[in-house]
């Protein structure tokens, strides 16, 4: 018995090991930020501001600009015109996004700052989340998943990219307060420089390559989640490499716990309202659901290099983001299931009703 119980468990290594391995590999991105964040702790300098890494040139201008002229490559904005006419659902999910959301985190942030239940130097990473674009790839993939409008999805998250640019960064400035000490115009020549420019630049070079671009299908997403890892490595190691002020554990799990109260509430309201407008298909609400909540991590994070690079506090204002975008990806995954049973419900429905007309004579349905 010994030695059969003991053959059974040596069988069942492998297969345990290849399932945490299988896990590791459709999650490593997250695996990466823990990873990248503990090896800035472990030797600071080599990522911090004047390193041998020179984070002030390869990050700030090199890495940023090679993200997103990938944005550029990546974005199939010959796919835009199919969803463009649907007007009052591509305003409603902009102005979700890009005024409730940061308006709503405001007024929340203005209560949280009278309490202690989360840190000060966390409060601005709230703000930080609800100023963000949607993402260009999680929202359009979970809507896809549940069997939403993709075609809208995309126009959405590629438009939204698009309005990001400008208006994430006056949301920044305007609503995180850092005007006194980054001018406006710096910021934008900036933006100019290593944002719109490499994104122009991607759409332009797609244009003459999109046929080789479909064929051989590159890992730009990646590449720019490589990218990603890097930037967040360099922050973090300029955080560790000066001293900090300690932060209490609990106003850290304080902020993993209102990040994901934030986006239940968000994801409800924007289910609510779709519903009462009875203007917006079942296939429709899901893209609201998903393309109005979500923020993108990869634009955030560059944009706020960029607006924030002299900032001590700016590992603290990425930390909320950096929490809120694996949940925004676990929490739409785990409610996938449901909202498929939602949206095949009223596809029966549909089908039903024009079986029963179709049976129903002539002259009682003129």
């Amino acid at each position: 018995r010994a030695s059969r119980l003991l053959r059974k468990i040596i069988c069942a290594v492998p297969m345990c090991t290849a399932g945490v391995l299988e896990q590791v590999r459709k999650r490593w991105f997250l695996f990466g930020i823990v990873a990248v964040i503990s090896l800035a702790n472990v030797f600071p300098p080599l990522g911090a501001k004047g390193g041998p890494l020179r984070p002030e040139i390869t990050v700030k201008y090199c890495a940023v600009s090679l993200i997103f002229f990938i944005s550029g490559l990546s974005l199939k904005s010959e796919e835009l015109s199919k969803a463009i006419t649907q007007v009052r659902l591509h305003v409603f999910i902009q102005s979700y996004t890009l005024l409730f959301i940061p308006l709503a985190v405001t007024f929340l942030v203005k209560g949280l700052s009278l309490t202690s239940f989360i840190d000060h130097a966390y409060l601005s990473g709230l703000h930080v989340v609800g100023c963000m674009p949607p993402p260009v790839s999680s929202a359009v993939l979970l809507t896809k998943s549940v069997g939403g409008n993709v075609a809208a999805a995309i126009f959405n998250s590629a438009f939204g990219s698009f309005l990001g640019i400008i208006v994430t960064p006056v949301l920044l400035l305007t609503l995180v307060g850092t005007t006194a000490t980054i001018p406006f115009v710096s910021v934008f020549t900036q933006l100019s420089m290593t944002v719109l420019l490499p994104l122009l630049t991607g759409q332009i070079v797609r244009y003459f390559v999109k046929e080789w671009l479909e064929k051989k299908s590159p890992p730009f997403g990646t590449i720019g989640s490589c990218i990603l890892l890097l930037i967040i490595y360099t922050t973090f190691c300029d955080t560790f490499a000066s001293p900090q002020p300690p932060v209490s554990v609990m106003s850290l799990i304080n902020v993993i716990i209102v990040v994901i109260l934030c986006q239940c509430t968000f994801l409800s309201v924007a289910f609510l309202i779709g519903n009462s407008f009875n203007v917006f298909s079942r296939q429709d609400i899901i893209t609201v659901l998903f393309c109005s909540t979500h923020k993108s991590l990869t634009l955030g994070i560059p944009i706020l290099k960029i607006v924030f690079h002299d900032s001590d506090n700016l590992s603290s204002m990425t930390l909320p983001l950096l929490i809120y975008h694996p949940t925004q990806i676990l929490l739409g995954s785990a409610l996938v299931p449901f909202l498929q049973s939602w949206v095949q419900g009223d596809t029966s429905t549909g089908q039903t009703s024009i079986s029963s007309r179709a049976s129903t004579p002539l002259k009682e349905t003129a």
